[in-house]
């Protein structure tokens, strides 16, 4: 069932209605964030870092593609794998870099860390380690667009262990009742913490708990950063149009363990197979690939854009070294 969804290459036919200009964006921005966590990951190791960061590392197509339907006065509201939600949606590098180094710098000044970002001026009012958490808190947003005559959207991104909690449910049924223009985005990645997403739920179908709500659902290639955006693109629509909420199970995965820089494989916590296997799949990967097949990017400008972008980690994470600490 996996492999149907997530293990086939992205076809041309997919790139159909997008503008080559918006591909090569949405492909620089998931290189950004890999490359971003990959160095936050190596940070961590060498100790540089200190807070808990939970990395996002595999499920980039998920935050890239929504965000890309999305504008400035949108907001989206993430969890405690935040990384991506944030650069997704236009946050500066240098003052998340600063808020993991615990610097006054950072987008949380210093005291919020990693679970813990913020940037109210692009639409991201902020992050929660609480699971579940942000859920009622973007139905409550959406509601205030509704109440206001605003055509804006709220965003909630969710792992599978959030589909546990109750607010969930409270908060699908208020958000249908209420027509709101909220989006619910289920970052399937088959675990929750440790714990496999079979062992949690009873119907892993999850996509499907929205139906009872009257509200409609699709499950989809999380890792096919042009399935993502279309598919998003016309939830977002609908609900700026006054048609309601929309859920989407998003198929993806996390490279590293729960939380740190460790694949957890020593762990006997998963598979080595199946890792190598999501990594096979990579979203990056994917779509890439296309990208030079059908000659939107060269091999070259692959490495010239990788080349740049790491030149901007470096600078962030200076920046972040060289600023001072929040005042006590």
């Amino acid at each position: 069932m996996i492999s149907e969804i997530c293990g086939t290459l992205i076809k041309k036919e997919q790139i159909k209605g997008i503008s080559e200009t918006r591909i090569k964006s949405m492909y620089e921005r998931m290189v950004l964030l890999r490359l971003v966590e990959e160095k936050v990951a190596d940070l961590v190791s060498q100790k540089r870092v200190f807070c808990p960061c939970h990395l996002y590392e595999g499920q980039e197509a998920v935050a890239v593609g929504v965000c890309e339907s999305l504008v400035k006065e949108d907001y989206v509201f993430s969890t405690h794998r935040s990384h991506g939600h944030y650069l997704a949606k236009g946050g500066d590098l240098k003052a998340m870099i600063a808020e993991l180094f615990g610097r006054g710098t950072g987008c949380s000044k210093g005291r919020g860390g990693s679970m813990h970002l913020v940037a109210t001026d692009i639409g991201f009012p902020g992050s929660s380690a609480i699971v579940a958490g942000t859920i009622p808190i973007s139905v409550g947003a959406a509601l205030s667009f509704s109440i206001r005559c605003k055509r804006n959207v709220s965003v909630a991104f969710f792992g599978d262990g959030a589909a546990n909690e109750g607010v969930f449910y409270e908060s699908l049924n208020f958000a249908s009742l209420r027509k709101l223009p909220v989006i619910f985005i289920c970052e399937n990645n088959f675990y929750t913490t440790h714990m496999p997403v079979s062992a949690m739920h009873a119907d892993t179908d999850l996509f499907r708990k929205a139906g009872v709500f009257n509200i409609y659902s699709i499950r989809i290639d999380g890792n096919n950063v042009l399935e993502v955006f279309k598919t998003a693109k016309e939830a977002i629509e609908r609900a700026r149009n006054g048609d309601g909420p929309a859920l989407i199970e998003c198929l993806t995965y996390r490279w590293r363990g729960h939380v740190g820089p460790n694949y957890d494989i020593d762990k006997g916590l998963r598979e080595k197979a199946e890792l190598e296997w999501w990594m096979k799949n990579c979203p990056v990967k994917r779509i890439e690939r296309l990208l030079v097949e059908e000659g939107i990017l060269s091999a070259s400008e692959i490495g010239h854009t990788k080349e740049r972008i790491m030149d901007e980690i470096e600078e962030a994470v200076s920046f972040a070294e060289r600023s001072p600490f929040p005042e006590r």
